[in-house]
């Protein structure tokens, strides 16, 4: 994975904990899912560049 797929990755992820944060304090619960489900992409991304790494070594 790319530094730039990893920080894309990682922002991605921090502003969903961010929202579900905000969500969370305001008891905003579609601002707490949209948090939830931006925190899902982003680990999905990560795992699907992980994989493409892991056949990039063979």
């Amino acid at each position: 994975m790319g530094i730039g797929d990893k920080i894309s990755n990682a922002a991605e992820d921090f502003g969903g904990k961010a929202k579900e944060a905000a969500g969370n304090a305001t008891d905003n619960d579609s601002l707490k899912a949209e948090g939830q489900k931006d925190q899902v992409v982003a680990d999905a991304k990560k795992v699907g560049e992980d994989v493409k790494d892991e056949f990039k070594k063979d």
